[in-house]
């Protein structure tokens, strides 16, 4: 299993992926986003789903792109016509030897960037058949993999007209929360930012002892604002008596 989240703001992109892979009982780490082309001209790829699967896919979009001897796609709906065709290329392959052997075609991608010719920032969700979806400004996330954990505090919390700098806060608590309740998600993590005023990319990575501060300040802070909640009907019914005098006196302090 995997967590990958990909963003996009009015400020421009951002990408997150665990590093955390299992097989069986045992665990190792290995990077999830792939930065495709060079300078300016290049897009992130988030993958989850079989490496074997993943690594034949971008395998066959590098050759593809050095037959074009060294010009880029000139648009994202160009890289992404190109992964889609790897990867069917890939399926048409292998995934009745896989599925043979009991293995799930199940790669799943996300591409992000902006081109030459493209006049914003674009991001897109590709599955295994190859279909695909584009990220829109009412729902400005998609995500891969252990997406149930992490799913709530984007819908809550994130909107297209978010800066950056709370974004990259929120993006890296929606994996906080995944990695929480999941065992197959963990550190290290791989951030990437695209800003689109200055068509810049930015890239990171953080471990486990990176983030001590702000898991933290989070758990802190979440179980002080839970007691703070104002209380509900319940507290007539399901509380002993005193119990809520008890909490205001504590208040008080």
């Amino acid at each position: 299993m995997t967590y990958c989240l990909g963003i996009k703001t009015r400020d421009g992109l951002i990408g997150l992926s665990d590093g955390r892979i299992t097989s069986g009982s045992q665990l190792s780490s290995a990077r999830k986003v792939t930065m495709v082309g060079s300078g300016g001209d290049r897009f992130f790829i988030l993958n989850s789903g079989l490496r074997s699967v993943r690594d034949k896919t971008l395998a066959y979009l590098r050759r593809d792109m050095s037959r074009r001897r060294g010009e880029t796609y000139p648009t994202m709906l160009d890289a992404l016509s190109a992964f889609t065709a790897c990867l069917r290329q890939v399926a048409a392959e292998d995934k009745e030897s896989l599925e043979a052997s009991k293995l799930a075609f199940n790669l799943h991608a996300i591409i992000g960037g902006q081109l030459a010719e493209d006049r914003e920032p674009y991001m897109f969700l590709v599955y295994p058949e190859g279909n695909w979806i584009e990220v829109d400004e009412r729902t400005p996330y998609l995500s891969i993999g252990a997406t149930a954990y992490g799913k709530p505090i984007l819908d809550r919390a994130l909107s297209y007209n978010t800066d950056m700098q709370t974004a990259l806060k929120i993006a890296y608590l929606s994996f906080d929360s995944t990695r929480f309740s999941s065992n197959d998600v963990g550190f290290p993590i791989d951030m990437v930012t695209f800003n689109a005023q200055e068509r810049l990319w930015r890239q990171s990575n953080f471990d486990y002892d990176d983030l001590v501060e702000q898991r933290l300040w989070w758990n802190r802070n979440i179980t002080e604002l839970a007691r703070r909640m104002p209380d509900g009907p319940w507290v007539d019914t399901l509380l002993a008596a005193g119990a809520r005098a008890d909490v205001a006196e504590e208040e008080v302090v």
